[in-house]
């Protein structure tokens, strides 16, 4: 296993569409692994394969306190959304220590394929249903200060150019 670059708001790449896996085989589970590392390494509770530059439609979620209850979602589509929303505060392994309440379904129903290709439908609400939503619009090109106003996306940018300038200047 290895653990990949994360990327980082602005950078142009996050923006981009994944496209469908083709094939469930040993370079997917490789991918898999790899991206599970990496999203534990950083702390994160999720992690979409657009994150280390793969456009593929590959997502790792760990929400469990215990983080021992990896779910893996190759080529998602949300096929029910529950009525009712929730806003709760989002951050994003590509938009560090950044945190802002982002207005999400309170349940969705996700059909994906496993780790071993095989179909299954995962009905999931609270901060899985969060979770799932926010790692969904990365494989779309979207990061989730995206939702919030020009005004707060524009500082959010500025100081993560900035701290990636301060980065580049230590010896």
């Amino acid at each position: 296993m290895a653990k990949l670059e994360i990327l980082r708001y602005p950078d142009p790449r996050l923006h981009k569409i994944a496209r469908p896996v083709a094939k469930v085989d040993d370079r997917i589970r490789a991918l898999v692994d790899d991206m599970h590392e990496t999203m534990l390494a950083a702390e994160g509770v999720g992690l979409a394969a657009t994150q280390v530059d793969v456009h593929e439609r590959v997502i790792v979620i760990d929400t469990s306190p215990a983080r021992d209850n990896l779910l893996v979602l190759i080529n998602p589509e949300i096929v029910a959304r529950g009525e009712d929303t929730v806003i709760s505060e989002e951050g994003c392994l590509s938009v560090p220590e950044t945190y802002e309440r982002v207005e999400r379904h309170a349940q969705v129903t996700v059909r994906a394929l496993d780790r071993d290709g095989r179909s299954r439908d995962i009905e999931t609400d609270g901060l899985l249903a969060v979770c799932v939503q926010h790692e969904m619009d990365h494989l779309q090109g979207k990061v989730f200060v995206q939702y919030l106003s020009m005004l707060k996306r524009t500082r959010i940018k500025a100081k993560l150019l900035k701290q990636a300038r301060e980065s580049l200047r230590e010896p």
